[in-house]
């Protein structure tokens, strides 16, 4: 299950920043193995996400596997999820990383997002 917030802002360079925060569960146990993954993204796949407006994204977990992500981005959500949808780096990190995820199938993770309304928020 996948659950996204979205709400908006002000870049420090005064460009409209969307907040974005979902959440995952990782298998319990595959969480370490997941965190090692993590220690090191692939660099292309970092530059990939920058490219389509993924920025301060953190991820944060809980002992039993639920991951809470958030990022910011200039674009929309949807538009932030079709620009990686078309880089062949993150077929692969998709590919690589959904058997460590609770979902129907090893579904993608980013198939399994679904987007909420940010009801508050406080600078």
């Amino acid at each position: 299950m996948c659950v996204i917030v979205e709400g908006g802002g002000q870049s420090k360079k005064g460009k409209s920043m969307k907040r974005v925060g979902f959440l995952l569960k990782v298998k319990e146990e595959l969480i370490e193995e997941y965190k090692k993954h993590h220690e090191a993204v692939w660099p292309e796949m970092i530059a990939a996400l920058s490219k389509h407006g993924w920025h301060n994204y953190s991820l944060f977990m809980k002992e039993d596997g639920t991951l809470f992500g958030y990022f910011e981005t200039t674009n929309d959500f949807q538009s932030a999820l079709d620009g990686m949808a078309g880089e062949e780096i993150n077929q692969k990190w998709q590919d690589f990383m959904a058997p460590y995820f609770e979902s129907p199938s090893s579904t993608h993770a980013d198939k399994m997002m679904l987007e909420l309304t940010e009801v508050f928020h406080m600078d």
